[in-house]
């Protein structure tokens, strides 16, 4: 009777789940209807309106054996959030998440910030660098350059973002991204990793309202993939770019991943289904080693470094363990085939 009547518990509790998803799915594809109707033209700022900037590349060179100069833009370009819903966001570079940025432990960044914005300041606020707020991150005006120098001492995987009042209007508003600092001595499993992946979480809310961005809660919670090299995947922050296009891997590969949450107000709780990471550096920093996580909690602005091998193949959900967000669309896919080429077929989703 015991066993009876278990039985009879998971079948109704299994019921009331899918009808929670259903239901959840539902709600979700409304709420996307509903915000693909709005026109965010019309809610810009008068300047911003008919403004839709061109992405332009990141331009980053190396001048000396420690020393590497940045030129990056603050502008107004149009990113897709979910399937004909266009957001009029405030951008590095056109972007949002902005270009990954990759530089090596111990070296001087020249940064150049150019604001092509019209009307409004921005400015560049660097995790990953020691400086002065209050001189190296100021506020550059509109259609001026600001110049800046400060050293990456530290490795890991770390948030920009503009740091301009209200902060919290900048970073809601798309102005976000990824800086990694390479540690001098790299990781201990440099040379075990077969492939590597950039991933951004980034929440997208009512557009460019500070009371919803202070008070509410994110319309949408996405993955974007931000190129490492030239031809890799490189995505804004639409919902299901990642499941549509995705990570591809070889049967016995060791993937890593470096992950940062730019929030601005969300806990990442990020895990990929069908695997569990053999290392997990905290930060990025090699010093910060874990192993054996199933989830890796990352507050607003954190990042990690997380490794792990592919043993089938088959179609490995990412996502953040925040269900709740991951049905708002922060999940991805990384398909793992023979031979590490998409074969066309089905992906399995969260």
């Amino acid at each position: 009777m015991g066993k009876f009547l278990n039985f009879a518990s998971v079948i109704v509790t299994s019921v009331l789940v899918l009808s929670a998803c259903n239901s959840a799915n539902m709600s979700v594809d409304k709420q996307s209807a509903k915000v693909a109707k709005a026109n965010t033209s019309s809610l810009a700022i008068e300047p911003h309106k008919n403004l839709n900037q061109k992405p332009i590349p990141l331009n980053i060179e190396r001048v000396g054996e420690h020393e590497v100069n940045i030129e990056m833009t603050a502008q107004i370009t149009d990113i897709e959030i979910t399937k004909g819903n266009m957001y009029k966001a405030w951008t590095f570079n056109g972007e949002a998440p902005g270009p990954v940025i990759v530089v090596n432990e111990g070296d001087t960044i020249n940064f150049t910030l150019t604001n092509m914005d019209p009307s409004i300041p921005h400015s560049m606020d660097f995790h990953a660098v020691h400086a002065s707020p209050s001189k190296d991150f100021v506020d550059i005006m509109p259609n001026e350059s600001g110049r800046f120098t400060y050293p990456a001492n530290n490795p890991g995987v770390f948030m920009y973002h503009c740091g301009t009042k209200p902060v919290l209007a900048h970073i809601a508003n798309g102005m976000h991204g990824t800086i990694i600092v390479k540690p001098k001595n790299g990781y201990p499993t440099d040379s075990e990793v077969d492939r590597e992946f950039v991933i951004v979480q980034n929440e997208w809310y009512k557009y460019n309202d500070l009371e919803d961005f202070t008070n509410g809660v994110p319309s949408n919670v996405v993955f974007s993939a931000k190129a490492l090299k030239e031809g890799d995947l490189n995505t804004n922050g639409t919902v299901g770019a990642l499941i549509d296009t995705p990570l591809l891997a070889t049967v016995g590969e060791k993937v890593r991943i470096y992950i940062n949450n730019v929030g601005p107000n969300e806990v990442s709780s990020f895990h990929v289904v069908g695997t569990i990471f053999d290392n997990v550096y905290i930060d990025g920093n090699p010093f910060n080693l874990m192993k054996g996580l199933q989830t890796v909690m990352l507050p607003a602005s954190g990042g990690a470094v997380v490794e792990f091998t592919v043993t089938k193949e088959g179609s490995y959900p990412i996502v953040t363990h925040q269900f709740n967000h991951a049905t708002k669309g922060a999940v991805g896919i990384l398909k793992v085939t023979k031979d590490g080429l998409d074969d066309g077929g089905k992906t399995m989703s969260h």
